[in-house]
């Protein structure tokens, strides 16, 4: 497991904990219909990519010709 897909894991599961603790405390309503929905659904996505390696942005991204960096930070 590389410090990529750990990092993903970790975002992914905190967006996904403050999205579930903020309804147990009822500050958000997941019942209905709001943009909160949007933030779960990138939230989950995160976190299946950590495990999976598969990201939509990622495919999106490398077809309109993103180059990936090579190595550390730049």
């Amino acid at each position: 497991m590389t410090v990529n897909r750990i990092v993903r894991i970790i975002a992914g599961f905190f967006i996904l904990l403050s999205l579930g603790l903020a309804h147990a405390n009822g500050q958000v309503d997941l019942s209905r219909m709001s943009w909160l929905w949007f933030t779960l659904f990138v939230g989950a996505n995160l976190f299946q990519s950590g495990f999976t390696t598969f990201c939509p942005l990622d495919t999106i991204l490398k077809k309109l010709g993103v180059p990936e960096t090579k190595g550390g930070c730049a």
